[in-house]
This record gives C-alpha cells, structure tokens and sequence, in this order.
C-alpha cells in the first residue's frame, strides 16, 4: 500500500512550515498556501495593517468572504437549473402524456 500522508513545506511571508496532509490533498495544500501567501503579502504591503496576526486574520477574513459570494453564487445556480429542469420535464410530461 502507497503512503497515506505526504508532508510539504510551504513559504508563508518568509516563514516556512512543514504540514503533512493525506498524500491526494499535498498539491491542494500547495496551492492554498500559495493563495494564502498572496493575500497575505497583499495586505501586508497596502500598509493598512500591522503585525502579522492581523495580517493573518484580515486575510482570513477576506478568504472567507469570498468563500461565501461563491457558495451564495453556487446557491442561485443551482436554483436556476433546478427549474429549468422542471420546467424541461413539464415539456416531456406535456408532450408524452
């Protein structure tokens, strides 16, 4: 049997960590460090915010609100191709009954 956990290292802000992850999830991993790491340069470089905790917590907080526009987005389409599709099937009901 293959290797169930992977372990990556990541550059957050100059910083390294090292995270171990199930071995399928290490280029995810990966890549939300990376996003991580640009929101957080971001804020860091606007000079708005000070300390790395507040760095860290703004970019949280910017991740999660973006989260959420998408699953409210995610939401409303799925609504919308539910319909279409009752509507489609009210068509074939129409047409075969």
């Amino acid at each position: 049997m293959g290797e169930m956990f992977a372990h990556a290292t990541v550059r957050i802000l100059e910083k390294e960590y090292q995270i171990a992850c199930p071995a399928g999830e290490k280029a995810n991993l990966v890549a939300s460090a990376e996003l991580l790491n640009s929101k957080m340069r971001e804020i860091r470089d606007s000079g708005k915010v000070v300390g790395l905790d507040r760095v860290a917590v703004m970019a949280a907080l910017n991740l999660a609100d973006e989260l959420l526009k998408i699953q409210g987005q995610d939401e409303k389409l799925r609504n919308i191709v539910g319909l279409r599709i009752k509507a489609m099937r009210d068509q074939l009901d129409s047409a075969l009954g």
